[in-house]
Formats: structure tokens, sequence, C-alpha cells
């Protein structure tokens, strides 16, 4: 690759620096793609993280992921690393922090709180239906009607959708499996050839979720994104991504138009799968 296709300027914001990673994608050699596709699918460590130890992940010399970094825009590793350390700073506060604001604003009471959380929803289940891509929808579910087992995961804030999923697809007798991480066990054993994931994860990313989906991938695994953006880490893992935007109330954010695109997703793959014409032999 030469200076020409080396990006003029660095990235100023982690959306942008996804953007460029997948505009370079087809043009970038061996080991720089898989600088590329590590350091995509595991944004999060950046911050975190040194030369070598990504290097490592990448199963690349240093020297790839510092001209990685060139070729990206960056002067060097270090600018990059300062921008996901400023770009991860802002956490979303802790439990006790949360409940203390909502004091201070005097608005704890059940029916203030009522209220405020289905304006949340209302307003998340707006944004999705402006946004509901039917292209991006058919083909999640195109990718895990053809599966031998659909294995679903999601910690944290996804758990609950993660969980809701395995027991649709259980009453439809699709075949699934719930990696919930319990004990910390993996299961990675029980990814097979055939199979797909469904991964589900949103800011900040979950750790255990960005390496399952990366363990699937490298199995050749078929992986469905349910996440917040385009520009997400399992992006690059995924042969699908499903959007979903959700409004906080509080910093305690709602689930409302996840469910229903879990909810969508769950029930059109369960009568496709019904198919006798589009169903896997």
């Amino acid at each position: 690759m030469d200076d020409q296709e080396t990006a003029d300027r660095a990235p100023t914001t982690v959306e942008e620096f996804h953007e460029r990673l997948a505009a370079l994608a087809d043009r970038l050699p061996k080991r720089l793609r898989q600088c590329a596709e590590y350091i995509g699918a595991n944004a999060d460590r950046i911050a975190v993280s040194t030369v070598a130890e990504l290097a490592a992940g990448a199963d690349v010399p240093p020297s790839a992921v510092m001209r990685f970094c060139q070729i990206v825009g960056f002067s060097g590793f270090s600018e990059m690393q300062r921008l996901f350390r400023e770009a991860y700073a802002p956490v979303w506060p802790d439990y006790a922090t949360r409940l203390q604001a909502l004091k201070e604003k005097d608005a704890g009471s059940p029916a203030a709180l009522l209220g405020e959380f289905i304006e949340a929803g209302r307003l998340s289940l707006e944004a999705l239906a402006q946004s509901a891509d039917e292209a991006v929808l058919n083909r999640a579910v195109s990718v895990l009607s053809h599966v031998n087992t659909v294995h679903v995961v999601g910690f944290r804030r996804a758990f609950p959708v993660a969980s809701y999923l395995a027991y649709v697809f259980e009453k439809m007798s699709v075949p699934s499996m719930l990696h919930d991480g319990l004990g910390q066990m993996t299961h990675r054993g029980a990814l097979r050839p055939g199979d797909g994931l469904l991964a589900i994860t949103f800011p900040p990313y979950s750790r255990e979720t960005l390496s399952l989906a990366e363990d699937a991938r490298a199995r050749g695994l078929a992986v469905v994104a349910l996440t917040d953006r385009l520009s997400s880490p399992l992006a690059t893992l995924s042969d699908a991504v499903v959007p979903v935007p959700e409004v906080d109330f509080g910093s305690f954010r709602s689930l409302s138009a996840t469910i229903a695109v879990a909810m969508a997703l769950a029930v059109a793959i369960g009568t496709r799968r019904g198919d006798g014409e589009n169903a896997r032999p």
C-alpha cells in the first residue's frame, strides 16, 4: 500500500475510526488486515493495551501494528490510544450515583419514574420505527434461519434480551443455546460448523460477547449482531448488523426497542425455519 492510500488525517471519533477501517478493509495486505480485524473487534482494549499486547492478539509483529496506525491516519500508536482513552473515559455512573441524581431532581416517586420510563420507551420505539431497515432485518433472518443451532450471547444489560430469545427459540423448537457465562463457563466447544451466533451488546461493549463473536467468526460460523450502531466493534465480525436505538432516563437505558427487534427476529426465524422450502435440510 503506497502513501497515497494512507489517510490524510487521523480519525477524531471512535465512529470515524470504524468508518475508516471499513473503507480500508478490502485494500489492506494480510498482516494489516489481521490488525484491522482484531483491533476493530477489540476497540475497547486499545485504551489499556500496549503495542505488544495488540500485536499478540492479532498474531502479527509489533511493527505491523505501528504501520496499521499510520495507514489509518495516526502519527503512531500513542495518538490512536489517546483517541480511545478520551472516548472511553466518560463511563456510565454506578447505580448509587444514578439513584442519588434522581433524588436530587425529586424524580424518585413510583408514578414519576413510571412516566419517565414510559416516555423513554416511547421515544426508543419511535426512533426504531424511523430507522429500521427491512433489508438488514431480512439479511439477519436469512442468515440465522439456515443454521443448525442458533447460539445466543448477551451479558449485563443485554442478558434479559438474550435469555428471552433463548426462551422463544425453545418454544418454537428452534435448536438454540444460551451462553450465559454461568460458573465462568464459555461453552465454546459447542460452536460447531454450520451453527450461527446471535450476539447482543451495547456500550460499554461486553468483552465476553465480543470474544465469543470473534471465536465464532474464526471457526467460520455465521454471526448476527444486535447492537447500538453500525460502527460497533461487533460490525467487523458479523454477517449482518441490526442497529437498535435506545433512549435513557437518569442513565437507566430502555430495552423497549431492543425487545421489539428481538421478538421480530425470533418469530421471523421460527416462521422461516418452519417453511419446508427455506428450512435447512
